[in-house]
């Protein structure tokens, strides 16, 4: 999957204060998303992040 810094990941279970959209911040084995909601900086191993993710924006483009 291709991920790259600075694009914003819908997934598909929202994080408790009900934002889906996290912005990239570090790719590598773990990606490090920061939430769009409230700014809640994680860490998910690679593996789950792409399971979970549903739509990925650019800026100007979605794929």
């Amino acid at each position: 999957m291709d991920v790259q810094v600075g694009d914003i990941l819908t997934m598909k279970k929202q994080h408790p204060c009900g934002s889906r959209e996290w912005k990239v911040l570090r790719v590598g084995m773990d990606f490090k998303l920061v939430c769009a909601g409230c700014g809640r900086q994680v860490m998910l191993p690679r593996s789950k992040a792409e399971k979970n993710i549903k739509k990925i924006n650019r800026e100007g483009t979605e794929l």
